[in-house]
């Protein structure tokens, strides 16, 4: 049997101090010393009382101060104190609550921070006013967040997507290690003996290979005004995972109100990020129309909206757009957003209104898009996750 420890008294009185930041009104009577005293220090200049939302007693007060030095101070205070996961938070929570943007464009700066897809988001929105300087140093920074997310997501993506570009080319007489056994079995049911309860197969359905030639065309269409950052750093890595599979034809294409596209730099998806202009209204029809005018296949075609569906234009033409593109035979599908940030916010009427012409909408994570891809290319119901 397993014994369970409980904390004593005073390493309870311990944490509720952390947790609740001292002063007269946390009741707990404790004082902290040595490393306690800097962990609760760090926290106090970004929660405390003048810093943000929270309440503290007494003399306890927050701020990071106006300068750089200050700030790389406490950015190296939490990379000791906490672990990386925390630091990101402590780090999304100073730029909102704090109003550092600004010193990110400092070199400086940013060599203490850690990197992490929120960092990249605020770093692609202020690209425009990023001085020379740092330009270099934010692309270090963006490099390393990409990097860490390809070694992520591209192995599986690969084997996943190939997987589903393999199985929609069945053969008649497969090798042995080629049968789709569960499409054989049931395509046989008829020669079934009950005297050796097994099936005789007399027709054997396979797999084929993925031929050499481009044989699906995937756009991935991607709304870059500023709540979908991080759906537009994972788009960018996708794409550029997509784009490296010979039998796909990747288009990347980014809007607000104006349609860019950036598929001539899929093989780089920083550079991808860097033509990103994160910001600004959202015309989804116009994207959309943008799209469906470069398709050459519609049944070979997958068309994937990453959009909160905030549509500033005219939204009954971009409903027509999406019921032609699925008359002609394209797939589509609408992703509210790609990110591991939990329930997006999203235009619900827009989203019931794509969910009846069998467009459904849905958040989705980056370790679940590449089973969606795999799906959609299949042409087999996407696999949703439970709201």
């Amino acid at each position: 049997m397993t014994s369970v420890t409980t904390p004593s008294d005073d390493e309870r009185l311990r944490r509720w101090r952390l947790v609740l930041g001292g002063g007269e009104a946390d009741g707990t009577g404790r004082a902290l010393t040595g490393t306690d005293a800097a962990m609760d220090g760090a926290l106090a200049a970004l929660y405390g009382g003048r810093g943000g939302d929270r309440r503290s007693g007494g003399d306890r007060s927050a701020g990071l101060g106006g300068s750089a030095p200050s700030v790389a101070r406490w950015l190296g205070d939490i990379r000791t104190y906490f672990p990386s996961s925390v630091v990101q938070v402590m780090q999304r929570d100073a730029i909102e609550r704090l109003g550092l943007s600004a010193l990110l464009l400092e070199p400086e700066m940013l060599a203490a921070v850690e990197p992490d897809v929120h960092l990249v988001g605020t770093l692609l929105s202020l690209d425009k006013a990023m001085p020379e300087t740092t330009r270099e140093t934010a692309r270090a920074v963006v490099r390393k967040v990409v990097d860490d997310l390809e070694k992520r997501l591209a192995t599986r993506t690969r084997s996943t997507v190939t997987g589903a570009l393999d199985r929609s080319a069945r053969i008649s007489r497969p090798r042995h290690r080629d049968i789709d056994w569960d499409r054989t079995v049931r395509a046989n049911l008829a020669h079934y003996l009950p005297e050796y309860r097994t099936v005789v197969p007399e027709r054997l359905i396979g797999y084929g290979r993925a031929a050499r030639s481009v044989r699906k065309e995937v756009v991935l269409c991607v709304d870059q005004s500023g709540s979908m950052a991080a759906s537009v750093v994972y788009a960018s890595v996708f794409g550029a995972v997509l784009a490296s599979l010979r039998a796909i034809a990747t288009r990347l294409v980014v809007f607000d109100t104006a349609v860019v596209d950036l598929t001539d730099q899929l093989d780089d998806p920083v550079d991808v990020l860097f033509g990103t202009r994160l910001g600004g209204g959202t015309d989804i029809n116009r994207a959309l129309a943008y799209c469906q005018s470069r398709i050459t296949r519609p049944a070979d075609t997958v068309v994937v909206l990453i959009s909160d569906l905030y549509e500033g234009g005219i939204r009954d033409e971009m409903l027509k757009r999406v019921a032609a593109m699925k008359a002609s035979g394209v797939q589509f599908v609408c992703l509210l957003a790609l990110s591991d940030e939990g329930a997006p916010a999203y235009d619900r009427e827009h989203a019931a209104a794509l969910a009846a012409l069998g467009a459904p909408a849905f958040a989705c994570t980056p370790d679940l898009f590449p089973e969606v891809m795999a799906a959609a290319l299949e042409k087999r119901p996407l696999p949703i996750p439970a709201a």
